[in-house]
């Protein structure tokens, strides 16, 4: 059984000050990993011309947004920079909401090509894309929690350290 001593936790908190912050950067990686997965299945279900629309377009914007704010956060993060934690939070509500728009509109939406009803977008798929948004969803807050820790961790030893040399 290991314990650990007084100084094995100075120098764990000591080295936050030279090392990157990764477990919560990777996670930010990963929501945007499960995203694209998301994009990418979405952009594949073409019925009819169910999809052209403003909506569509909107969603379009907003994932490349969502893309290069993510990819923001996660550098933000990697660094130990507290503010990006708020935007990661919000960026994971936006991802749940996400659902209730285009996956939720499609999958209730039936379109008639030559004559035989479609759905827009099957079961399946929709199933997929709901399971990715909310995994996404979940590393970007986890990702927020964690670097939140982090930042109230490391700030609160730099005071130690401020005071100890004042």
């Amino acid at each position: 059984m290991t314990t650990t001593t007084n100084d094995d936790q100075q120098t764990k908190l000591d080295r936050m000050r030279y090392i990157k912050n990764r477990s919560a950067a990777n996670l930010a990686l990963l929501a945007i990993v499960f995203d694209v997965l998301y994009f990418v299945l979405l952009y594949q279900s073409d019925v009819g011309n169910y999809y052209y629309t403003i909506i569509t377009g909107a969603s379009v914007v907003y994932n490349l947004l969502f893309l290069l704010f993510a990819f923001l956060a996660e550098e933000g993060v990697k660094n130990y920079i507290k503010g990006y934690t708020y935007l990661l939070l919000a960026m994971g509500v936006v991802q749940i909401v996400r659902i209730f728009i285009v996956p939720m509109q499609a999958h209730s939406a039936v379109v008639t090509v030559s004559s035989v009803d479609t759905p827009a977008l099957g079961d399946g798929k929709f199933t997929w894309m709901v399971v990715f948004l909310i995994l996404s969803a979940v590393c970007l807050m986890a990702s927020a929690v964690i670097n939140y820790s982090k930042c109230r961790t490391l700030e609160n030893y730099l005071k130690t350290l401020e005071n100890t040399a004042a």
